[in-house]
């Protein structure tokens, strides 16, 4: 009666346990390997959360300082912001320094949009298209002398669309600004009032009032105010 080599079976059973090992890293690998994707969306999707949230502040921060000045005067740096305004004899911050750095730009720094009614004007067409024609007024009067030569544009339809391959400016400090957008030239994941190119994205405290004006006449209505 032939009796079984117990090296033979140790030897055995190693091989399969290998094999079994091998097979459990294939299953894990294909398995990060379809998660990826998903995974990698999704840190993108909050990189641009957070890219809006802080874009959304600097508009803001630039509406006060403009408040401040009363309308005679734009910011020409970031920095202009996070010195914050006089207020007696100490200063009100009117912008937190973590939102000073865009999340989706390389170095961090965000494109200050310069009061350019061709710029500013083929993104207020993608706010009038998203807002059902209508264009939201300002928040404050004192824009308003930033948006004429603008409504003209719009009016006679003379703006360009920004096509996202052709190169623009990157300025990052010393210009009179009226906006920030990002350097990343990237297809975004979200969505900017129907806009899905991270560089197209203008964060400016122009069209955010609560009425709107129908571009093209001077019909105006009100209470209605862009999601």
């Amino acid at each position: 009666m032939a009796t079984a080599n117990p090296d033979h079976m140790r030897n055995g059973e190693s091989g399969m346990t290998l094999v079994a090992v091998m097979a459990i890293m294939v299953l894990f690998a294909v398995a990060l390997l379809a998660v990826a994707p998903s995974v990698q969306i999704e840190v993108q999707r909050e990189k641009e959360l957070e890219s809006i949230r802080r874009g959304e502040e600097i508009a803001e921060a630039i509406k006060l300082y403009i408040d401040h000045h009363r309308g005679t005067k734009l910011p020409e740096s970031i920095d202009d912001l996070l010195e914050g305004l006089p207020q007696g004899t100490k200063k009100r911050m009117i912008l937190r320094p973590s939102a000073a750095t865009d999340p989706l730009s390389e170095d961090g720094k965000w494109r200050l949009i310069k009061a350019d009614p061709q710029i500013i004007s083929a993104f207020a067409k993608r706010v009038q298209a998203y807002n059902n024609g209508l264009l939201p007024n300002n928040p404050s009067r004192l824009l308003d002398r930033y948006s004429i030569q603008l409504l003209v544009n719009l009016n006679t339809g003379t703006e360009d669309e920004i096509d996202p391959n052709e190169d623009f400016d990157v300025t990052t400090s010393n210009q009179p600004f009226i906006g920030v957008a990002s350097q990343s030239r990237g297809k975004s994941v979200l969505a900017y009032y129907g806009i899905e190119r991270h560089s197209n994205w203008i964060f400016t405290p122009m069209f955010r009032g609560t009425g709107t004006t129908v571009v093209g006449t001077t019909k105006r209505e009100t209470d209605r105010r862009v999601p």
